[in-house]
C-alpha cells in the first residue's frame, strides 16, 4: 500500500502535528519506499523539507511556487492532486486541522475516494485500513472500515499519534513543476492573533477558562498559571460569548477540538458542547465550586474550591517544583 502525507506548514515551518502524521503513515506502508510526504508552499529550502529526513519515507514531493505563500484552497489542491498521481497513492493522511478538514474532502469527493476525518487510532494494512473516531460529541469511539477499491482519505486528530524519528527514509526532494489553475479565488493576508503560544489544536497543556472568571482581566491569573507550566489558554463558549477572550481561544464543539497531555479547566461547569472539544485529553484537573459540574464526571482530579483562590495556588506550589 503506497502512502501520501500531506505536511502542513505556516511561514515555512512544518506543524509538529505533521510529524506524527508522516510516523503513522510511515508504519502503515511499511516500507520508505511506499511511503511520500507533499510540502506545498513557498520558499521551502532545507532548512524545511529537511525536518523530514528519518521519519520513514523516501520521498518528499515539494510544490514551490509564489503563488502558493498563502494556503489557497484550489490552488493547494490541484498540488496534491497531482503528487497523488504522481506517487499512486492508496491512502492520503492530512491533519484534522482547519487546512485538513477543507483540503481532504475536497480531494476525495474530485477522485471518487473515502474519507474519514478526525481519526484517533488506524490500523490495518493491504489496502485495508480500519479507521477509529469520536461521534456523538465524544460520547462513543465508532470503528470505521475505508473502502478498498477507492482511494482512501483519513485526517487525524493532532497530538494523539506519536512523532518519532524511525532512522529511515531518505525524504529524497522531488519538485513537482505543476500548471496551476486559473481562479479568482486569491488569498490576501493571514492575520495572526497576539498570542505567541503553541496553537491550542497542538498545545501539550491547555489552561482554560470559563464564565466564572467574570472579565478578560481576570484571565491574568490563567495566563500567570500558564507560563510556570508552559501551556497554551483557551476559554469556553460561555467566557467568549461574555467577551472575555476572543474566539481563537475557544475550546469546544464549535470552537477548536485538543488532546494535550494536561487540560486544567478552571471555573468550566462542563456543558456537553465544551467536553466535546476537550474529553479525550490525557489528564484533565477540573476546579470548581460546585461539586455537581458535570466536567466532574470526566476528570482525572477534581478540585471543588473558588478558582480564584485555587489557581494562583496552584501557580505558587508548582513554581516551586519545576525551580527544584
Amino acid at each position: 500500500m503506497k502512502v501520501l502525507v500531506f505536511i502542513e506548514q505556516r511561514d515555512r515551518k512544518i506543524k509538529s502535528s505533521a510529524l506524527e502524521a508522516l510516523t503513522l503513515g510511515a508504519k502503515l506502508a511499511g516500507s520508505p519506499k511506499d511511503c511520500a510526504a507533499l510540502v506545498v508552499g513557498h520558499q521551502l529550502d532545507d532548512s524545511v523539507v529537511g525536518k523530514l529526513k528519518g521519519y520513514g519515507s523516501d520521498t518528499t514531493y515539494v510544490v514551490d511556487q509564489p503563488e502558493l505563500k498563502l494556503y489557497n484552497t484550489v490552488l493547494y489542491a490541484a498540488a496534491l492532486e497531482q503528487a497523488i498521481k504522481t506517487f499512486g497513492a492508496d491512502l492520503v493522511i492530512g491533519l484534522a486541522s482547519p487546512m485538513g478538514r477543507d483540503l481532504l474532502p475536497r480531494l476525495a469527493a474530485r477522485l471518487d475516494g473515502a474519507i474519514v476525518s478526525d481519526v484517533t487510532a488506524l490500523e490495518g494494512g493491504g489496502g485495508k485500513i480500519q479507521a477509529t473516531k469520536p461521534m456523538y460529541a465524544g460520547k462513543v469511539l465508532a470503528k470505521v472500515t475505508l473502502l478498498e477499491n477507492a482511494k482512501q482519505f483519513v485526517t487525524i486528530r493532532p497530538n494523539v499519534f506519536k512523532a518519532e524519528s524511525l532512522g529511515t527514509g531518505s525524504s529524497t526532494v522531488t519538485k513537482l513543476d505543476i500548471k496551476l489553475p486559473a481562479t479568482s479565488l486569491k488569498s490576501v493576508e493571514v492575520r495572526k492573533g497576539a498570542n505567541e503560544k503553541v496553537d491550542l489544536t497542538e498545545a501539550s497543556r491547555i489552561v482554560s477558562g470559563g464564565r466564572s472568571l467574570a472579565s478578560a482581566e481576570n484571565f491574568k491569573i490563567l495566563n500567570e498559571l500558564a507560563d510556570v507550566i508552559g501551556a497554551t489558554v483557551g476559554a469556553s463558549r460561555a467566557a467568549v460569548d461574555s467577551g472575555y477572550a476572543p474566539h481563537d481561544m475557544q475550546v469546544g464543539q464549535t470552537g477548536k477540538t485538543v488532546n494535550p497531555n494536561l487540560y486544567i479547566a478552571c471555573g468550566i461547569s462542563g456543558s456537553i458542547q465544551h467536553m466535546a472539544g476537550m474529553r479525550t485529553s490525557k489528564v484533565i484537573v477540573a476546579i470548581n465550586t460546585d461539586p455537581e459540574a458535570p466536567i466532574f464526571k470526566i476528570a482525572t482530579y477534581g478540585i471543588v474550591a473558588d478558582l480564584f483562590k485555587a489557581v494562583p495556588l496552584f501557580t505558587t506550589k508548582l513554581k516551586k517544583l519545576l525551580e527544584k
